[in-house]
């Protein structure tokens, strides 16, 4: 097997040309301990011949150190560098072993050195053609000192040292040549990897959905630009730990429920406007982006590591906004003609039977029939709410924005909702809210937070602030207003169809309230969205306890 590095990578010749330094280096260490070796010895070679000794291993040394400048700085015709060195070493080695005394001198160890040299830098077949002809002259030399009657002459040990060599050679070029080969595999696979590589980071770069990489602990150790833009982090590294960002706090708790229960692989959550967390404000938890929220569909994914000692995890983002709006819109469009057709031709026969209804009260004195006609009006006004909200839903409603004091309307509007409520003044609270003027419809925003206030009743309890209202108002980013009760948090199921029209969990509910509530805060520039987080407290049966909000953004032009 041939293992010329002309028809090698350019790895595999940087290694032959490095081999072949290594040798030179050998050569000049050989040629030292030679010359130290004939320094004393007093009566070995000095006593054995007429050659003259130290000048053959002066010479030696001064081409050893030739041969290694010239494989240093002279990177050419590596093959006639080689044979030119193999010859060399040759030569003085045969010359020093006919001059020791041949098989007697113990000089035919030397001969390992070019040998396995030329074993493995040389093809085979050259290879063993050096080894045939030291194997010959050594036969040779023997041979003719046994012509001369010398005693010490060993034909026998010249054929063995041959064999030796041969073997030696065969061994040594085949451990070689698969060397050589694994290094050429193992260069393939690094070119095939950084191919793939490439392609990845491509594919990454260019991917409309979120992908970020992260490790058991919640480590991040790479992402694409769609996530880094989905996460607020344009132009920051990803190289941190969830759970050591307060602003990523709601994925890197939905990280840690997906490694404890891998059937929570797909969940939707809210990421919103960034706040500087060296602000002592209890909305600090909350944050994580610079513009307006936005809703995201995650997906965690295990990569395949098993026998490898790691963990890596995918997480796939998916901004479901615009899908969100474009399917409702759909919806929307399907059913616009019939649900206003239904409204407009329920209406009369709802006022018919609301007119006889209130006839029939006037005559009716007993306490049964006023309950079954009680039945009947609460049933109409029902059908009739839910008719008005088909209406309102068929037909944007036109937006009269106007500068709006916050801080007065919500002071005027707690006064009403306490009086049609019948609530404690205490359970509802707005102290604290700070003056902002915001451009908004105010019946638009009035009937966005009755909506919002009712539900909020409906879960929290009757203690004292059990229901707060806030504004929160951080320089740089838009306002916006809190709605918090102390009610258990809206479950995952429900959170993934909050703001659907007519999905509703409630009997005597129209699943209308929150999407026209978000409806009105778009159609004034505005955002509604639901919060939801994990508290550090624990329930009796060892879940945590979750808490939620509705928020809504104001836009930066219409607040100040």
């Amino acid at each position: 097997m041939s293992t010329r590095p002309q028809v090698l990578s350019a790895e595999a010749r940087e290694t032959f040309w490095r081999s072949l330094q290594t040798l030179t280096g050998t050569r000049v260490v050989i040629a030292i301990v030679l010359l130290l070796y004939l320094s004393f010895d007093s009566r070995g070679l000095r006593s054995a011949g007429d050659f003259f000794y130290a000048e053959i291993c002066a010479s030696y040394l001064v081409l050893a150190l030739s041969f290694s400048l010239a494989a240093l700085y002279w990177r050419r015709r590596f093959m006639l560098q080689l044979l030119s060195q193999i010859a060399c070493d040759l030569a003085v080695i045969s010359l020093l072993y006919v001059a020791g005394g041949g098989g007697r001198s113990g000089l035919a160890i030397l001969y390992l050195f070019p040998l396995a040299g030329a074993a493995i830098l040389a093809p085979l077949l050259l290879a063993l053609f050096c080894t045939s002809l030291v194997t010959l002259f050594m036969l040779g030399e023997s041979i003719y000192r046994g012509l001369l009657l010398e005693l010490d002459a060993s034909v026998l040990q010249a054929g063995l040292y041959g064999a030796a060599f041969f073997a030696a050679v065969l061994v040594v070029n085949r451990m070689a040549a698969r060397l050589i080969g694994q290094e050429e595999l193992a260069v393939q696979r690094g070119i095939e990897i950084g191919v793939q590589q490439a392609v990845n980071r491509l594919v990454m770069s260019h991917a409309g959905d979120g992908i970020v990489v992260a490790g058991a602990d919640g480590q991040i150790y790479g992402g694409n630009p769609a996530a880094q833009q989905m996460l607020g982090l344009v132009g920051q590294r990803l190289d941190f730990k969830l759970g050591s960002s307060p602003a990523l706090h709601p994925l890197a708790q939905a990280y840690a429920d997906w490694r404890a229960n891998p059937l929570l692989a797909t969940v939707f959550l809210t990421i919103k406007p960034y706040t500087d967390p060296a602000l002592q404000d209890v909305t600090a938890a909350w944050s994580a982006r610079r513009d307006m929220a936005s809703h995201l569909k995650v997906r965690f994914v295990a990569a395949d590591t098993a026998g490898l000692g790691i963990e890596r995890n995918v997480v796939f983002l998916e901004d479901v906004t615009a899908i969100e709006n474009q399917a409702q819109q759909l919806k929307l469009a399907a059913m616009g003609r019939l649900t206003a057709s239904i409204a407009h031709e329920v209406r009369n026969p709802l006022a018919a039977i609301d007119h006889a209804t209130s006839l029939l009260a006037e005559d009716v004195q007993g306490p049964v029939q006023m309950r079954l006609l009680k039945i009947v009006g609460d049933n109409v006004a029902r059908v009739n709410r839910m008719v008005e909200d088909i209406l309102q839903l068929s037909r944007k409603a036109q937006s009269h924005a106007e500068p709006l004091e916050l801080p007065d309307f919500l002071a005027e509007l707690k006064a009403e909702f306490d009086d049609v409520q019948g609530l404690d003044p205490r359970q509802l609270c707005i102290a604290g809210v700070a003056p902002a003027t915001v451009r908004f419809d105010p019946l638009h925003l009035r009937e966005v937070l009755l909506n919002l206030l009712s539900n909020a009743v409906r879960y929290a309890s009757a203690t004292p602030r059990s229901i707060r209202i806030f504004i929160v108002n951080t320089p740089g980013r838009a306002l916006e207003l809190h709605v918090q009760d102390d009610g258990p948090g809206i479950s995952p199921e429900v959170r993934a169809h909050l703001f659907e029209p007519f999905h509703t969990t409630s009997s005597k509910g129209t699943g209308l309230g929150l999407y026209l509530a978000r409806e009105l805060c778009l159609n004034n520039e505005a955002m509604l969205d639901y919060e939801h987080r994990y508290d550090s407290e624990v329930n009796p049966d060892g879940s945590r306890k979750s808490s939620g909000r509705f928020v809504i953004t104001f836009a930066r032009s219409a607040a100040r």
